[in-house]
């Protein structure tokens, strides 16, 4: 990303960076870019923004900001005063409840849980992320080159019996997503973990 930045100011271009999953203290940061030690020109954010309520945001610096005359930038949800207050709430709980640092602790918390699976499970290739960004492989025989969708969807569907909700994604089919709340109860993260952990052993199993 460094020689991204430097490739952009050697030709004229401007960087923009989308943040709109990775923003706003998931990874840690509150913006993911910040672990590269780089500034974007612009960032796109939305989703935590307000909280699950219709907002997204372009941020940028004032030269380009500014750059558009008067009505030359529009949206269907411009400016909803019930967005922008939500906005605003979720910006002084990241601020009060110290959400990035918690990301970070229970990031940890969920890597170190994962890769103990990873210890016990063969279906388990790579544990990857950042904060609570966090991805889990599925393979067949530890081997990267192997994906395994349908053990993937497998494990979706038995979370999902035991009221868990997954969401899998990747090029492949293989991957499962975690994106656990930056406020979630520390007792209710390691249940969630624990109903993971029987559905792996479930599908694996079958």
């Amino acid at each position: 990303m460094r020689q991204l930045r430097a490739l952009c100011d050697q030709h004229g271009i401007v960087l923009i960076m989308d943040e709109i999953q990775t923003g706003f203290g998931r990874t840690g940061r509150t913006f993911a870019h910040e672990y590269a030690g780089i500034e974007a020109d612009l960032i796109t954010v939305a989703k935590s923004l307000a909280g699950g309520l219709p907002l997204s945001a372009v941020i940028g610096k004032a030269d380009i900001m500014d750059a558009p005359a008067p009505g030359g930038l529009g949206g269907t949800y411009a400016g909803s005063p019930l967005g922008c207050v939500a906005g605003l709430a979720v910006l002084d709980v990241m601020a009060r409840e110290r959400l990035n640092e918690r990301a970070v602790t229970l990031g940890g918390v969920m890597t170190a849980r994962l890769e103990n699976l990873r210890d016990r499970f063969n279906c388990i290739g790579e544990v990857r992320g950042l904060g609570m960004m966090i991805a889990l492989e599925l393979v067949k025989n530890r081997r990267a080159d192997s994906p395994d969708a349908e053990l993937t969807k497998a494990v979706v569907q038995a979370a999902g019996r035991r009221g868990l909700l997954l969401l899998s994604c990747g090029v492949y089919g293989n991957v499962i997503r975690l994106l656990a709340p930056l406020t979630i109860p520390e007792d209710e993260l390691a249940a969630g973990l624990d109903l993971l952990e029987q559905s792996l052993a479930e599908a694996s199993a079958s």
